[in-house]
């Protein structure tokens, strides 16, 4: 009986219900957004000002290089040549080096924000447990209407009562379909 009174409540706007479904979407959507963005940070990396250096100098010592390749200053160009190499093999180094660190950073960011992530998700669980979340008219999800309602409080008056897992797996889809769309 209770849960009737709960889901009236919801239909009247009296309970959490106009803004329960759009705050738990922008908060699914913003989990999207950022875990994308914690891939496309691991994939890509990042430049450090020590790397950008050293391919400067790099740079700087080939095109000293290739300016001096006269027969006379063959053995000066070939000085420079040896310490690019030495400068890119320095390089090399400190591109592994660094990209050890980035990945460690990187997995421990993905376990954070993967357990904030799942808490946040309990927490909106434990709070609409067996409360409504949104209402949509049952001619608009016929054949879906028990599923969408799971949980949730059923159909009333001709409106299907949105339960949290339902609304929170529907957020889930379409928060990534517009992640694609955005290609972020």
């Amino acid at each position: 009986m209770g849960d009737i009174a709960e889901a009236e409540d919801v239909l009247q706007g009296n309970r959490r219900g106009s803004l329960a479904p759009t705050l738990i979407f922008a908060i699914v959507i913003a989990f999207q957004f950022l875990s994308r963005w914690l891939e496309h940070l691991k994939k890509k990396g990042s430049k450090s000002a020590t790397e950008i250096q050293l391919r400067e100098e790099i740079k700087k010592l080939m095109k000293e290089a290739s300016i001096l390749s006269q027969p006379a200053t063959f053995a000066q160009a070939a000085k420079l040549r040896r310490m690019a190499v030495a400068k890119e093999k320095e390089l090399m180094k400190y591109q592994e080096s660094h990209k050890n660190e980035q990945k460690v950073s990187c997995e421990l960011y993905s376990k954070v924000f993967f357990f904030v992530k799942m808490l946040t998700y309990l927490v909106l669980v434990c709070w609409f447990w067996r409360v409504p979340v949104a209402t949509i008219s049952e001619q608009l999800v016929q054949p879906f209407g028990k599923v969408l309602s799971w949980k949730g409080g059923g159909i009333l008056n001709d409106n299907v009562m949105v339960g949290i897992i339902p609304w929170l797996i529907l957020s889930t889809r379409v928060s990534k379909f517009i992640c694609k769309l955005f290609k972020f």
